[in-house]
C-alpha cells in the first residue's frame, strides 16, 4: 500500500466532499485536535466536513468540537480517520466503519493499516502536525479556533515539549499556532496545571499499589473500576494517567491497566528512549510508537497484568 505525501492528501481533500471525521477510542487532544483543525479546514475551503460525534467522555475537550459534529455517517460521506492507528482502536460504536474509510492520517509508526489509503509520518510527534502541514498546502488561513486545536494536539503528544518524540517540527508547528492566536499559556493551564481533586488522589492510591519489577526499570498498577468509582474520578480525568507510573525516578517502561464499561481490559505504556512500548502492546494486539503505546484486551485485569508483566521482562 503507498503511503502518499502530504501534497497527495491535500489532492485528496480538494478532489473530495461530504467528510466524516473518525477519532479514536480514549479521545484525546491529538485525535480531537486532529479532527477539529481539519474539519474547520475543509470548511473554509467550502466543502461539507463533520466530526463524529465521540461515545466517551470529552470532560475538559469537548470544546475542540462544539457545532462541528454529527451522530452518524451517511452513505456516500469520505470518511476519514484521524490519530488512529489500528481498526480496535476506533471506538466500538465506529468500528464497522474501518472498511469504508478513504484515507488514515496518523504518525504511529507500530499500526494496522485500515483505510483504502494511508498517510502515516512515524517521524511526526503528533498527528496535528501533519493536518497543519496539509491545511497549509491547501491554502488555508489558521483562525484562531483551528490554531488552539491544533497546538492542543501538538502538546498532548509532547507533553507539553517534554517526551523525547519533541523535534524542531513539533516547535514550528507551535509557533505557527501561536501567531495564528492559539491561547498558549491558556491550553497550558488547561491540559497541564489543572487536576480534580479526584485525579490527585487517584495519583495517591497509584503511589501506594504500584508495582516495581525489574531492577527498578519496570512499573506497572492495575487500576481496578471499583476504586475510579469510589474516588469519583471520570474516564476523561484519566487521559494523562498513564505517564504517572513513568515519571517515577528510575523507571523506563510503565503500563497502566484499566478496566473499561464492557468488561475489557485497557492498557497503556509509557517509555523513556531506549525501551519500546509499542513493541509490547503489539503483543495484546495493539501499537503506537516507541514512546507511547495502547492495547485492548478481553482478558480480566488479574490476568493482563500478569501476562504483562512477563512481556515488560522480555523488553
Amino acid at each position: 500500500m503507498k503511503n502518499l505525501t502530504r501534497a497527495e492528501a491535500a489532492g485528496f481533500f480538494l478532489s473530495h466532499d461530504n467528510f466524516t471525521i473518525l477519532t479514536h477510542r480514549r479521545p484525546d487532544g491529538d485525535t480531537l485536535g486532529s479532527a477539529a483543525a481539519l474539519c474547520l479546514g475543509l470548511r473554509q475551503l467550502g466543502k461539507q466536513a463533520w466530526v463524529l460525534n465521540p461515545t466517551e467522555a470529552l470532560d475538559g475537550l469537548g470544546w475542540l468540537l462544539a457545532d462541528i459534529t454529527k451522530d452518524f455517517a451517511d452513505n456516500g460521506d469520505t470518511i476519514v480517520a484521524v490519530d488512529v492507528a489500528a481498526p480496535n482502536m476506533l471506538p466500538r460504536d465506529f468500528e464497522p466503519l474501518a472498511v469504508k474509510c478513504r484515507l488514515r492520517i496518523d504518525h504511529h509508526g507500530s499500526c494496522t493499516p485500515f483505510a483504502k489509503e494511508e498517510l502515516v509520518d512515524a517521524d511526526s510527534a503528533s498527528c496535528a502536525e501533519i493536518i497543519c502541514d496539509i491545511l497549509t498546502i491547501l491554502g488555508v488561513q489558521l483562525d484562531e479556533d483551528m490554531a488552539d486545536a491544533i497546538y492542543t494536539g501538538v502538546a498532548t503528544d509532547t507533553g507539553c515539549f517534554r517526551y523525547a518524540n519533541t523535534n524542531a517540527h513539533a516547535f514550528l508547528v507551535a509557533s505557527v499556532c501561536a501567531q495564528a492566536g492559539a491561547d498558549v499559556s491558556g491550553l497550558n493551564l488547561e491540559l497541564f496545571e489543572s487536576h480534580s481533586l479526584a485525579k490527585l488522589r487517584l495519583h495517591a492510591w497509584i503511589a501506594e499499589n504500584v508495582k516495581i519489577f525489574g531492577d527498578g526499570e519496570l512499573a506497572l498498577v492495575a487500576i481496578p473500576k471499583a476504586v475510579e468509582e469510589q474516588l469519583g474520578v471520570t474516564d476523561a480525568e484519566l487521559g494523562n494517567l498513564s505517564s504517572y507510573a513513568r515519571s517515577i525516578q528510575g523507571v523506563c517502561l510503565a503500563a497502566t491497566l484499566r478496566q473499561g464499561k464492557y468488561g475489557e481490559t485497557k492498557i497503556s505504556i509509557r517509555a523513556v528512549p531506549g525501551w519500546d512500548a509499542a513493541a509490547v502492546c503489539e503483543k495484546f494486539g495493539g501499537g503506537g510508537h516507541p514512546g507511547a503505546g495502547g492495547a485492548t484486551t478481553r482478558l480480566s485485569l488479574e490476568e493482563t497484568a500478569k501476562l504483562l508483566e512477563e512481556y515488560m521482562l522480555e523488553a
